[in-house]
């Protein structure tokens, strides 16, 4: 059974669970009407499981490959890539004036999870693009925006982004690339890049870097990174690609998944490039490209989960042991948990996509706050989740899922990397537990107000799945309160348990909604039951991990670690 796109799961979850009518409601993004919505996620349903779909496997095991300084995408990728960008996919949340649709960066999430479970390593080529997208609409003068943005939306050119070095991963500051002015306006650009997703390819006329790089008296650390256009060819007077830049493609990684996604070691040689920004404002840019991804990613992972259960719900089904494997209770059991941890994913990462809609539509700091807090736990809880599920696929299939040929395993190799980039989880949890309780955890108490008082208006439909809820949101409540009073490395030491725990307990209240929304005896209410009482419990654990602080961890000394 080839994979089929969750279309009817996530229009459910748009209107019953994470509304989307207030997004709708407003002005800016009046268009988004019912209609508009069913139309858009039927025709992308179509495209994935026609078009990207079937590539997913070709992806694997006919890898992108470096030809004379050249990548060869995977077979089927270069006409896969041309109908999401003759169907305008690239464009959906894009600014109209630069000819994109304007509508919500929801409907935008929306697709890119129905694309990733249909084929991770294509769909990260637009998810990209529109990360940059967003970038130049914020950050670039009108010059690059009126010459770069329409080629991007049409997808006529891709974009890229360059952070990673050899010696700077996370630490970012310690990049060495130099951008030298030439005193035109631009800036010859020099170094090397690692990791770079879609650095080079055949699908598109251009590829477009945007680069993080130091200008001569440039400050130590994050403070003195610039960031630069560095386009593959150079645009000629009427915008179109014209002589080569001085960069290339010194090899590509050879990864453990996503092999039809070409990760590049990228040379830049003196490369023209023009500012983005202002000079020493590179991060801030990067950044607005880079909060874009980590949603994005979170939902990466949520595709290939939904992928990966598709699987193995059809292997379990076909497969007879005594009986079909379905039938046995350990195998019922796993497929019931991937498919709740699916929806409470997938509901936890649309809400953070409605929140920065409301945020943009209407000015309001409560929803920014609240897209802010959630954005850390989509991306973590997200690709924790595919991994998971991933994992779980092998697990049903048996002896099966160990064997390249069936598939199984393709999922996990290819989801793994999500917990890696755009920032590790644990950095995402780090960021939860600091960077977003600088309100004193204000947007936090408020999202858990939320979350009780609809756990006690369900007592009256559901009361024991209800009364569960609410007693989780309340505990978290309490251990938010002794994070806020504990030091940084006590709260940094715990961070990843508490973002478990806040995903747990978010993933009970979309949960319980749906089941109020389809009634008690709905499937829906017996997942919701699931979920409640297998799953949610797991956030007392996670607890009392987040509330042990970091002594006991630093009492053991690298000589003990290594003994």
């Amino acid at each position: 059974m080839p994979y089929r796109s969750p279309v009817a799961e996530i229009r459910f979850i748009l209107d019953q669970v994470v509304p989307l009518a207030p997004v709708a409601a407003t002005e800016m993004f009046a268009e988004a009407t019912g209609d508009t919505v069913e139309a858009i996620l039927t025709e992308a349903g179509r495209l994935c499981d026609e078009v990207m779909a079937p590539l997913n496997r070709n992806g694997d095991l006919t890898p992108a490959r470096l030809e004379n300084g050249v990548v060869r995408t995977s077979p089927g990728f270069r006409e896969g890539y041309q109908a999401i960008a003759e169907g305008g996919w690239v464009a959906i949340a894009a600014p109209q004036e630069f000819g994109g649709m304007g509508l919500p960066q929801t409907l935008c999430v929306a697709v890119n999870d129905l694309m990733s479970g249909a084929c991770l390593s294509l769909q990260l080529n637009p998810l990209l693009t529109q990360g940059q997208i967003e970038a130049l609409e914020h950050h670039a003068s009108d010059e690059i925006k009126d010459l770069y943005l329409p080629k991007l939306i049409s997808g006529e050119w891709s974009g890229t982004m360059n952070l990673t070095e050899p010696q700077a991963g996370s630490d970012v500051g310690a990049l060495r690339t130099k951008a030298e002015p030439l005193g035109d306006g631009t800036y010859a650009v020099t170094g090397q890049k690692i990791f770079i997703s879609w650095g080079d390819s055949d699908v598109t006329a251009n590829i477009c870097h945007l680069v993080l790089a130091r200008l001569p008296d440039a400050a130590p650390g994050t403070k003195g990174i610039s960031l630069f256009m560095v386009p593959k060819f150079i645009p000629d007077a009427n915008g179109n690609p014209g002589v080569a830049n001085s960069l290339k493609v010194v090899s590509l990684e050879h990864k453990m998944g996503l092999h039809g996604s070409p990760t590049c070691v990228m040379a830049f040689d003196g490369a023209t490039g023009w500012m983005v920004g202002e000079p020493g404002k590179g991060m801030a840019a990067m950044f607005t490209m880079m909060n874009n991804a980590r949603l994005a990613v979170g939902v990466q992972g949520i595709g290939i989960a939904e992928g990966a259960y598709q699987k193995a719900l059809e292997y379990a089904q076909e497969r007879v042991q005594f009986a079909p494997i379905i039938e046995h209770a350990d195998v019922r059991r796993m497929l019931a948990e991937m498919k709740a941890e699916v929806f409470a994913a997938r509901s936890i990462a649309l809400a953070c996509a409605v929140a920065l809609d409301m945020g943009r539509a209407t000015g309001n700091d409560d929803w920014a706050a609240r897209a802010a807090l959630l954005t850390p736990i989509a991306k973590a809880y997200g690709t924790d989740i595919g991994m998971w599920v991933a994992e779980q696929g092998v697990q049903v299939h048996g002896g099966m899922g160990f064997i390249e040929e069936t598939g199984a395993a393709q999922f996990y190799r290819d989801v793994r990397v999500t917990a890696i980039y755009e920032g590790t989880n644990g950095i995402q949890a780090m960021d939860l537990v600091g960077r977003k309780m600088m309100d004193q955890g204000r947007a936090a108490f408020r999202l858990l107000q939320e979350v009780e008082d609809e756990a006690k208006a369900a007592r009256a439909v559901l009361p024991d799945l209800a009364e569960d809820v609410w007693a989780a949101a309340e505990t978290l409540r309490e251990a938010t309160e002794v994070l806020l009073a504990q030091g940084m490395q006590d709260r940094f030491a715990g961070a990843v348990p508490y973002l478990r725990a806040f995903a747990r307990v978010l993933g009970a209240h979309y949960h319980l909604r749906a089941a109020i929304a389809a009634g008690a005896d709905s499937a829906r209410a017996k997942l919701a039951a699931v979920y409640i009482r297998r799953l949610l419990p797991q956030y007392a654990a996670a607890l009392a991990e987040a509330r042990e602080g970091a002594e006991g961890l630093y009492a053991l000394s690298v000589e003990d670690l290594s003994a």
